[in-house]
């Protein structure tokens, strides 16, 4: 059960409704951790900025790269409502993350978001000497936080026990 409530769209504010909408409008719907972010406007946009973050590295990972490190993190931070919707992401594409063979590039972005999630303060240094061979500084400081980012929303939505969306219920592990 959460111990947060999620907004009410009739009891909102016109800026939240605004937010809402907007998120319908783009999406077709509306997480229920966005509406429990919503409770604090600069709290949501602050994990909004996720998306642009995510357009910048996706420009130079490509979008499965991008889905795979982001799986990684959420299933190692042990997020269910994360890690559910990009496993739901890695369904549609028909893709089994515990037998696809990655790319050499994957798999270090892979190992890089469990590294971080496992022990931030003790990333090991080949793995930067792997990220630096194929991305620059300016790319990894984005990656990171990037990274960041993903592990906030994770721990928001652990901490806060904001309940699992119902579209994603199908695709949690048997």
């Amino acid at each position: 059960m959460a111990y947060i409530s999620q907004i009410e769209y009739e009891k909102a504010s016109d800026e939240v409704k605004h937010q809402i909408d907007r998120q319908i409008s783009e999406n077709g719907r509306i997480t229920n951790m966005k509406l429990t972010l919503l409770h604090s406007l600069p709290s949501y946009h602050a994990l909004m900025e996720w998306y642009p973050l995510e357009k910048t590295i996706e420009q130079f990972l490509g979008e499965r790269a991008v889905n795979f490190f982001c799986y990684a993190i959420s299933t190692e931070n042990d997020c269910l409502i994360c890690s559910v919707f990009f496993r739901k992401i890695l369904k549609d594409l028909n893709i089994d993350f515990n037998t696809f063979q990655f790319t050499e590039e994957e798999d270090i972005l892979i190992r890089y978001g469990r590294a971080i999630v496992n022990d931030a303060n003790h990333v090991p240094e080949e793995v930067f000497d792997e990220l630096k061979k194929h991305w620059n500084e300016e790319q990894i400081v984005a990656i990171t936080a990037f990274a960041t980012i993903m592990i906030a929303t994770n721990l928001i939505n652990k901490i806060l026990q904001v309940d699992l969306d119902d579209y994603l219920k199908a695709y949690t592990k048997d």
